[in-house]
């Protein structure tokens, strides 16, 4: 018997296990045709660094894909919100937390506009975020007068290009590891309590001290450059939080039940409109708050920020496990998601890879990672 839910087990997180299995080998291809540069401290915090603000965009995509629709508007509201803070601060002379703050109510009231469209007008999210990408493109273009505006002040720019000292980064990876490990051993006893099978003792040592050798060696490379980058704590936040709200709260749980049957969810008294339109809230929020990151990585907006930045969220959530008809998806595979769109670009950069050819990569490895979806699937 146990053998048998052992095979359960893994046949479940088949998906994850490709996941880390996919990420472990663009890694080392790029190492090999770097010769090394790929995996060097300075490059790896870039890399990190690089990943957040589609990170924080795809975390929110997960929720809204998740409950079934789709929101083709995030970039152009992540570089419109990131254009708005530059000029609040750089032309009307706004400081750190006022600016983030009034960016971020911007956004979720963006969200809302996108929300009532689609939950209490019924317009298709497809339709009525590709009209919001068109509007907010235009407006990214008309607050920012088409221009580059900087510089920023120096405590924004440092939630972009911040540094956590190398001491402080032990600590934070020493508490992570013990968090998980506690999360571990907490659910075992759960698990017991009910008679609910879980794996052996030592299977969860393995898992626990694994997590440890891989966040310890990460804060490693870390500190061998200039610490652990702000924003990649600031992501990590963020996806403990929401990863919180998707698995322990009555508001999670309807995402997913009004992604896997919207009828049904309905029946059971979910108030569907108004779920749907706080997912769309909260995307415009984290979209307002992913321009922050992106302007202050950059230290300017510019009238490109954010596009095509949907297209590498949506990427980003499919690479990492979430279902694209709604009702499954983890921040967890999301995370890993966005990492690899962040290695192919990091590494096909590194080798003077031609543009065309990085669309061509990335579009192929999306196809794959849909069938490699599409299969498991068909075989259960």
């Amino acid at each position: 018997m146990g053998n048998v839910r052992m095979k359960e087990a893994i046949k479940k997180n088949a998906k994850s296990y490709i996941m880390i299995l996919s990420l472990l080998v663009i890694g080392m291809v790029f190492t090999v045709l770097t010769k090394g540069i790929f995996i060097n401290p300075r490059n790896i915090s870039m890399l990190a660094r690089q990943m957040t603000v589609v990170g924080v965009i795809a975390v929110a995509m997960m929720f809204v894909i998740v409950a079934g629709h789709i929101d083709l508007s995030i970039g152009s509201v992540l570089g419109c919100c990131g254009t708005i803070a530059a000029v609040l601060q750089v032309w009307h002379g706004w400081n750190t937390p006022s600016a983030i703050a009034a960016t971020i109510v911007i956004g979720a009231v963006i969200g809302a506009w996108n929300g009532f469209w689609i939950a209490y007008r019924n317009v298709p999210a497809f339709i009525a975020t590709l009209g919001a990408q068109m509007i907010f493109q235009g407006a990214k273009l008309g607050v920012g007068k088409s221009m580059s505006i900087a510089p920023m002040r120096q405590d924004f720019s440092f939630i972009g290009q911040g540094y956590i000292p190398a001491q402080i980064s032990w600590l934070i990876g020493i508490a992570a590891v013990a968090v998980y490990a506690g999360t571990v051993l907490n659910g075992r006893k759960s698990k017991a309590k009910y008679g609910i099978w879980q794996p052996t003792l030592a299977a969860d040592v393995v898992k626990i001290a694994g997590c440890a050798a891989l966040v310890l060696g990460v804060i490693f490379m870390f500190n061998n450059y200039q610490g652990i980058p702000v924003p990649v704590i600031i992501l990590f936040a963020i996806a403990i939080i929401f990863n919180f709200v998707a698995t322990k709260t009555t508001y999670g749980r309807s995402v997913y039940s009004i992604g896997g049957n919207m009828e049904a969810a309905t029946l059971a008294g979910i108030k569907t409109k108004r779920i749907t339109m706080m997912i769309y809230v909260v995307t415009g929020a984290l979209a307002a708050f992913a321009g922050i990151l992106l302007t202050a990585r950059l230290d300017a907006a510019t009238a490109a920020a954010g596009d095509g930045m949907e297209l590498d969220a949506i990427a980003s959530c499919v690479i990492g496990g979430v279902s694209m008809s709604g009702g499954s998806g983890k921040i967890s595979g999301v995370l890993v998601g966005a990492l690899i769109m962040a290695a192919l670009d990091n590494g096909m950069s590194l080798i003077n890879l031609e543009n065309f050819w990085q669309y061509i990569v990335k579009g192929i490895v999306l196809i794959l990672a849909v069938w490699a979806d599409m299969a498991l699937n068909d075989s259960k």
